[in-house]
Formats: structure tokens, C-alpha cells, sequence
């Protein structure tokens, strides 16, 4: 059954505050991030592309995460932005799916690419001999494609059960995007079979890829504490730390914001950890692979001597 009854055009995104003086420091706060999102993130892309001592698989993956996060945050950011200074604060019904969709879909690609990361990884220090050869470019093109279906498809049979939602009013999302909890709550329909496939996709999904970069990280560290090289082991060590942060920071808001079911509790904590998880996550992500990694430094390192080479 389609949505014939469904007489709501626009949703009122409440955003996270309605006070002012808040709103304007709030706008130049969240603007400030997501230009550094933005630099930070097509800094390193642009970075791996120029440098050949990064045309490595590794920095292949990187380059991926980097692009998902960009996409990620500018997905939420704008609108959030834009509704900090609008006196009314509305999207529309199919830019509230549109936003939906990439939303579910980014996240599905980001989980599955830093599982693609640790297995890569994995690769690196269990089979160091067989890496190259193993580790090609077909291969390393071919695992990073399936997060990209995996993810479209994913967030497209996500959607689809939103759209299949009635919506007859009141329609104020209590949030600052097209969040799937607090939107479910406003539907006049039953909603329990898209909470179970929200419930269950989520928890697949997640288990799925923990269970990729717990194996791998076992086995790494296994080889890891085998090494006989103290050298070695600090420099195996180094290769997974930033990867290994990332994959804590994330996974962590990831568990909370969507292992529960919706309830104003849940929405209200959910808004305070959607903006760590939409807007800083992405905006740590290459200060983490940047400070922890002495390839990108150098190569950073490299780049602005080389500029400052050329501008004498």
C-alpha cells in the first residue's frame, strides 16, 4: 500500500536549540568544522593522488574513507547550517528522503570500508611476502566497490520502507536532519516492520563487520607478538593505531545511536551524539591518520617544501 493518505508535504526540523543567541554561535561553531571537514578530508584525498610513495592499497582505502566521510558530512552539515538562520525550518517531504537515503547509505559504505582497512592491514603484517601480489589493484578495486553497492542498496530498501509510512501530521522532527527514530515516531501507520528492518539490518550489519575487523586484529596481533624485532613490532603497532581510533570512535556512537529502539529519551540523547557522529567524526578522521602517520606527514611535509620551493 502507498502512501495515498499521506497529507504532509514538508517536515519542520527542530534542530538542536531554539534560542538565538545560541543558533548564531551554533552556525559559526558548526560552519568552522565543516570547512575543516571539508579541507581536512579533500586535503588528504588530493594528497594520495599527487604523492606516488602513497599509491599504496592502504592509502587507497584512506582515500575512500576520506571521500565517505566528505560525503557524510555534507549530507547533514548545509541543512543544519541553514536552519540554525532560517525563521522556518522546513525540508521537504522528497529532501527529507533524499537525505534519509544517503544517510543509511554512507554509513553502510563507512563500516564496510574500515572492515575492508583491517583486513588490508591484516594482509600487510600476516602476509607481508604475499602483499603485493595478493593485494592488487583489480582486487584492491574490486573491495572497495562492494561497500559502495552494499550501501546503495542497502539505504534504497531502507527508504523505500520510510516511503511506505503514512505521515498525516504533526510533522516537527525533533532533530537537526532527517533522522530515522525521531521520524518514525511521527508516522501514522504502523511502523513496526520498517523499526524491525532498522533493528535488524543494523545489528547484522554491525556484527558483520566487527566480527571482519576483530578476526583481523586477532591474527594481526597474534603476528604482532611473534615479530622477534622490537623495531618491528613498534612499526606494525604504528600502521593500525590510527585505523584502530577510528574504528573506536565510530563504532562506539554508531552502537548507541541506533541499537535502541525510538522514544523521546532516546531521540533527545541520539540528537547530542548525531553531532559528534556527523560533523566531528568526519572532521577527526584525517587529523587522526594524519598526526598518527608518518607517511602523511612526510608527504605533507614534502608537499609544502616543494610549494614553498616553487613560490621563491
Amino acid at each position: 500500500m502507498r502512501r495515498n493518505f499521506t497529507s504532509v508535504s514538508e517536515f519542520i526540523l527542530l534542530g538542536l536549540t531554539n534560542r538565538l543567541e545560541l543558533q548564531i554561535l551554533l552556525f559559526l561553531l558548526f560552519l568552522a568544522v565543516y570547512l575543516v571537514t571539508v579541507a581536512g578530508n579533500l586535503g588528504m584525498i588530493l594528497l594520495i593522488q599527487v604523492n606516488a610513495r602513497l599509491h599504496t592499497p592502504m592509502y587507497f582505502f584512506l582515500s575512500h574513507l576520506s571521500f565517505v566521510d566528505l560525503c557524510f558530512s555534507t549530507n547533514v552539515t548545509p541543512k543544519m547550517l541553514e536552519i540554525f538562520l532560517s525563521a522556518r525550518k522546513s525540508i521537504s517531504y522528497p529532501a527529507c528522503l533524499v537525505q534519509c537515503y544517503f544517510f543509511i547509505a554512507l554509513v553502510h559504505v563507512e563500516i564496510y570500508v574500515l572492515a575492508v582497512m583491517a583486513f588490508d592491514r591484516y594482509m600487510a603484517i600476516c602476509n607481508p611476502l604475499l602483499y603485493g601480489s595478493k593485494m592488487s589493484k583489480r582486487v584492491c578495486t574490486s573491495l572497495i566497490t562492494v561497500p559502495y553497492v552494499y550501501g546503495a542498496l542497502t539505504g534504497l530498501m531502507e527508504t523505500m520502507w520510510t516511503y511506505n509510512l503514512v505521515f498525516c501530521g504533526p510533522n516537527e522532527i525533533n532533530h537537526f536532519y532527517c533522522a530515522d527514530p525521531p521520524l518514525i515516531r511521527l508516522a501514522c501507520s504502523d511502523s513496526y516492520n520498517k523499526e524491525t528492518s532498522m533493528f535488524v539490518v543494523a545489528s547484522c550489519n554491525l556484527v558483520c563487520s566487527v566480527f571482519i575487523i576483530l578476526t583481523s586484529y586477532i591474527y594481526i596481533f597474534s603476528t604482532i607478538l611473534r615479530m622477534q624485532s622490537t623495531e618491528g613490532r613498534h612499526k606494525a603497532f604504528s600502521t593500525c593505531g590510527s585505523h584502530l581510533t577510528a574504528v573506536t570512535i565510530f563504532y562506539a556512537t554508531l552502537v548507541f545511536m541506533y541499537l535502541r529502539p525510538p522514544s523521546e529519551e532516546s531521540v533527545e540523547q541520539g540528537k547530542m551524539v548525531a553531532v559528534f557522529y556527523t560533523t566531528v567524526i568526519p572532521m577527526l578522521n584525517p587529523m587522526i591518520y594524519s598526526l598518527r602517520n608518518k607517511d602523511v606527514k612526510e608527504a605533507f611535509t614534502k608537499g609544502l617544501l616543494k610549494k614553498k620551493l616553487c613560490m621563491q
